[in-house]
């Protein structure tokens, strides 16, 4: 098995929002590519690890959210990477959809009109999409591991499992304080949005059964994989929250206030 290493990248301040690059000796995955206009700074820390936007191999987008798909054009054009998705989230990446989002929190409304959440991003076809429950050798993009169906944060999540026992994936699960957070980094919490809980609960256990040790996620973490095992039993009797669209809350989406941010 080659050596691999995994890279956070952040997108966001206080762990808001991470993208990962996974490198090994035979090549480089892009997990997730954060929010519109973050091709700056993936292609920073690629400098600094001694490679360039060509040296990567692959860009998987665990999800169709923003924060996770907002740059994969932009990154596909400079890379010239083929884009991982599923099919079930199709139809968000080519923007013929409204994105609707069931909160998992009180805030979760708040952080919607808020605009974030539903910045948008130039569309795209993934050249490689999931169907159903399928998964893909990650082998002949030079990385030891596999991308996977998982859903239940949306439809068409995808995680992948890599043999070094770390997993990346996406917003199956959280940790902190709202997101990322300056304290309890530690501790595994639903995201801001989750459509099945119950099902974000089946997938993290069969991950951490099948011997995932550590936990990779887009807003704060890495976690344990025994921390991740108490937080998807407690999703067991959770039911899915109130759906709202972009428009039911009245939100202001804008360019500036991720920029802001992101400065």
């Amino acid at each position: 098995m080659n050596q691999l290493s995994i890279t956070t990248i952040p997108i966001l301040p206080f762990g808001m929002v991470h993208c990962h690059l996974v490198v090994g000796a035979r090549g480089c995955i892009l997990v997730d590519t954060g929010t519109p206009g973050s091709e700056d700074k993936i292609g920073r820390a690629l400098k600094k690890l001694g490679l360039g936007v060509r040296d990567v191999t692959l860009i998987v987008v665990t999800h169709a959210h923003t924060d996770h798909a907002g740059s994969a054009a932009r990154l596909r054009e400079l890379t010239g990477a083929p884009i991982l998705a599923h099919a079930a989230d199709l139809d968000y990446y080519e923007r013929r959809k409204e994105m609707t989002y069931c909160v998992a929190h009180w805030w979760g409304p708040l952080f919607l009109r808020s605009g974030l959440p539903g910045e948008p991003y130039l569309p795209f076809t993934p050249d490689i999409l999931l169907q159903d429950d399928a998964s893909l050798d990650l082998g002949c993009y030079g990385i030891d591991g596999v991308a996977m169906h998982t859903p239940g944060h949306t439809a068409g999540s995808v995680s992948v499992e890599l043999e070094s026992g770390d997993a990346l994936v996406g917003d199956l699960v959280a940790s902190g304080v709202f997101l990322g957070g300056l304290i309890r980094k530690g501790h595994a919490m639903r995201p801001p949005f989750e459509d099945d809980p119950q099902a974000v609960g089946e997938e993290l256990l069969g991950m951490v059964d099948a011997g995932m040790q550590r936990f990779h996620m887009g807003h704060g973490g890495p976690l344990p994989a025994a921390e991740v095992r108490r937080h998807a039993l407690s999703l067991q009797n959770q039911k899915p929250g109130r759906q709202y669209g972009m428009q039911t809350v009245g939100c202001d989406c804008s360019r500036r206030k991720l920029a802001e941010l992101g400065d």
